[in-house]
């Protein structure tokens, strides 16, 4: 059975405080954890060389850990300066090389903001520029990498899940990557009962079929945020304040049978948080094969 990953974003506290040092004993660091993913940061530029990132990969693999990449958060595709779009498929380019290099599949990518535009035509033009870099992507013959577009936690962000979806519409090979933190701060803890998570699922199928919501790209963490633009900081599991709680995410992926990879983005604890995640996905899938879930 083809069941879910999680894994950390970067490196956590703990990897240097473990004794940790150099980015290919990151493998090792996760397997003492029990994780199985992990998300490469590249949000302030691509600077991992081909060498280092196939290491990376041959370590990973060697313990069956799936890697993706976080593409530069610079990026944006919805900008009025078509130089800044075509610098911002470049960057994807960049990305797809990099992942490609470490074995992996999928680059997570912002979208951009709608700054002064209405969000119709911010869309329009993040949709020109995603077929730019698909083409981009096939021209380079990197057509297997997956751009997994995200929901975004500012309200100003171009990124609500239907903004999402839309872009993912573009074409098979996309994945959205659901950030929960960023939907609950975008809506102002509007992910509260198992009826706001299954919204977002039911989204998913009904636009892009089960199979892609089967294999979603996921972040989780517990984020702050104002009651005008939305986040404003990540924090950890320790909160009880803000939310949102990871349970009905693993429910329901158990239940609608998806395996997709789940990312922890929690303000320095993300590799303990996701052994939790794990742990609670694992309570759910127990109960799944014992016939408990309704």
């Amino acid at each position: 059975m083809t069941v879910a990953r999680f894994g950390p974003a970067g490196q956590a506290e703990s990897f240097t405080a473990m004794g940790y040092k150099k980015t290919e004993q990151i493998p090792e660091y996760l397997a003492g954890f029990g994780l199985n993913a992990f998300e490469y940061q590249c949000g302030r530029g691509v600077r991992i060389s081909e060498a280092a990132a196939a290491r990376l990969g041959e370590l990973a693999a060697q313990r069956d850990i799936v890697l993706s990449l976080h593409a530069p958060y610079y990026i944006s595709l919805s900008s009025l300066e078509e130089e800044k779009r075509r610098h911002s498929v470049e960057y994807i380019l960049q990305s797809a090389r990099a992942v490609r290099a470490m074995g992996g599949d999928r680059i997570v990518v912002h979208t951009g903001s709608c700054a002064k535009l209405s969000r119709e035509q911010a869309l329009a033009l993040a949709c020109e520029s995603m077929r730019w870099a698909l083409d981009a992507l096939d021209a380079e013959g990197l057509e297997g990498v997956r751009i997994c577009p995200e929901v975004m936690g500012k309200v100003n962000q171009l990124g609500t899940v239907d903004e999402v979806l839309t872009l993912c519409a573009l074409d098979e090979r996309m994945i959205p990557c659901i950030d929960f933190g960023h939907l609950n701060a975008r809506t102002f803890g509007g992910l509260k009962t198992h009826a706001d998570f299954e919204a977002v699922f039911d989204a998913i199928e009904n636009r892009l079929g089960l199979s892609r919501l089967r294999e979603y790209h996921a972040h989780f963490s517990k984020i702050q945020y104002t009651q005008n633009g939305g986040e404003k900081c990540h924090l950890t599991f320790a909160d009880t304040c803000y939310g949102p709680d990871f349970e009905p995410v693993a429910e329901l992926t158990v239940k609608k049978g998806c395996h997709p990879v789940i990312i922890c983005e929690s303000a320095g604890t993300q590799t303990e948080d996701a052994r939790t995640m794990r742990q609670i996905y694992q309570t759910f899938l127990s109960s799944e094969s014992k016939g408990d879930l309704l």
